[in-house]
């Protein structure tokens, strides 16, 4: 920036400096300089030229302010993301009450395409922020939730519509998946490393409660005394997202110093931690986003006596669940936590399948919550992961290069897990239609879960090694 010629008010760092800052500030270059600590320093367009969190008289001086108003807006906006994206999960098994005719193949078809369609637009979404600013885009991502909620109310209170145009309003929904990943990479960008951990927990756990807020909420809704409204499920979430998006407008802000680095997805790309994890990362958040989709029509097809309202239950536990799986593998290690987790969900899997074999409505809920409890847990502890295996490995030579490398891996990561949420419902259909059972499902996903829990510990776990000796 240039410093402001005589007779031009210098520019203030946003809140303002304190008391004791005016005593001893230079007006004439306060906040011009690059290296300054005063604080923020803005341009016109809520654009911040100067942002260096790590400073902490920067941070004091209205940069944490900043980032926590910023932080509020953006769970809001990703919570409603997360809403659209698993709207579908607690319509589609009222699709047939509203006088639709579908096989359940194609009703697994329409919960998993919204997770398909957000896994694959979570890494442009993610470089969307340094190219277009985090307040710009986080206008334009919530905005686009419009499409698909309006797309829905219309469609569902038209059964004769195909079932190729059912498909397509699904998919729109993935636009809500792709907010996660834009959201995670605005926020990190403006906290301190001290700080970030904490920043990006309560981001990610405010937007996985999405999934429990439109599975309790959809049920409530559409409940008329004259039947079903299931327009509802998407025009209750329309004056939210316009909400959304005047908030942004008004209170975020655009850094200016957030670079985008597409080097760095092709660099992590190349390294064989970033697949493996990402393999490890389907079988915890992809379960959760996979079990979370197909939870309400598994208890709608398997015990159709017992009410939907109770489905939101699961998301809510896993989403709850991940900052404690992240605080937990902060002390004892990522590695060991995963496998923990991946053994309970074992467990849990094992317990749905003599669930359904006894018909115990009660054993297979909580055979669930205990899936969904440990999914949890595993996301937190993976994403804890990440960083410790490249500071350990150290590929990229340096700090700053292992770092981006992690950065990389994240991004990949996320949006290979979130895959598994498109898996997991098209493996319950293919069971369903080929044996009308979901067990030969459950025991497919038991052996993957095994073979990730020896994957995990060849590479990461095992004390002999590298990665075990560090506590990865």
């Amino acid at each position: 920036m240039v410093a402001p010629t005589s007779g031009t008010a210098a520019p203030e760092p946003v809140g303002g400096p304190t008391t004791a800052d005016t005593a001893t500030l230079d007006p004439t270059t306060f906040g011009t300089a690059p290296g300054s600590t005063l604080g923020p320093v803005r341009r016109s367009g809520r654009w911040i030229d100067h942002w260096d969190p790590e400073d902490a008289v920067f941070w004091r001086n209205g940069g944490r302010t900043i980032a926590r108003r910023n932080l509020v807006v953006s769970v809001f906006a990703e919570f409603l993301g997360f809403c659209v994206w698993a709207v579908w999960s607690i319509v589609v098994p009222q699709l047939p009450a509203a006088g639709f005719a579908l096989t359940a193949d194609q009703m697994f078809w329409l919960i998993s395409l919204p997770a398909l369609v957000g896994a694959t637009l979570r890494i442009p979404y993610t470089l969307a922020v340094p190219v277009f600013g985090g307040r710009n885009w986080t206008v334009v991502s919530a905005l686009l939730l419009l499409i698909p909620t309006l797309s829905l109310a219309w469609v569902v209170q038209r059964p004769e519509t195909s079932f190729g145009v059912l498909l397509a309003v699904a998919a729109l929904a993935g636009f809500g998946g792709g907010n996660f990943a834009s959201s995670m990479a605005n926020i990190s960008f403006f906290f301190p490393e001290k700080e970030k951990g904490a920043a990006l927990g309560w981001n990610a756990a405010g937007g996985n409660i999405g999934t429990a807020a439109v599975q309790f909420v959809v049920p409530l809704v559409i409940a008329t005394g004259a039947g079903l409204a299931l327009q509802n499920a998407g025009l209750v979430f329309i004056p939210f997202i316009l909400l959304a998006a005047i908030l942004a407008w008004r209170l975020m802000d655009n850094l200016g110093t957030a670079k985008a680095d597409p080097r760095s997805f092709g660099a992590a790309a190349r390294e064989k931690h970033t697949w493996i994890i990402s393999f490890i990362y389907i079988g915890t958040f992809g379960s959760f986003v996979g079990f979370a989709g197909a939870f309400p029509t598994l208890l709608a097809r398997e015990f159709p006596e017992v009410t939907l309202s109770l489905a939101f239950m699961g998301a809510l536990v896993g989403s709850l669940s991940r900052p404690a799986g992240g605080w937990i593998a902060d002390r004892l290690g990522g590695a060991r936590v995963t496998l923990v987790s991946f053994a309970v969900m074992i467990l849990g899997a094992f317990g749905a399948i003599q669930a359904l074999g006894s018909g115990s409505f009660g054993l297979f809920f909580g055979s669930f919550l205990l899936l969904f409890v440990a999914t949890g847990v595993g996301n937190g502890s993976v994403y804890r992961m990440i960083p410790a295996a490249f500071r350990v490995a150290r590929v990229g030579g340096g700090g700053a290069a292992t770092a981006k490398l992690a950065a990389g891996c994240i991004g990949i990561a996320g949006a290979v897990g979130a895959f598994g949420g498109f898996l997991i419902p098209r493996g319950f259909a293919m069971s369903t239609t080929a044996t009308g059972s979901l067990v030969p499902a459950l025991w497919v996903i038991i052996g993957v879960y095994a073979v990730m829990t020896v994957v995990t510990w060849a590479v990461y776990g095992r004390r002999s090694g590298a990665m075990g000796a560090a506590r990865v």
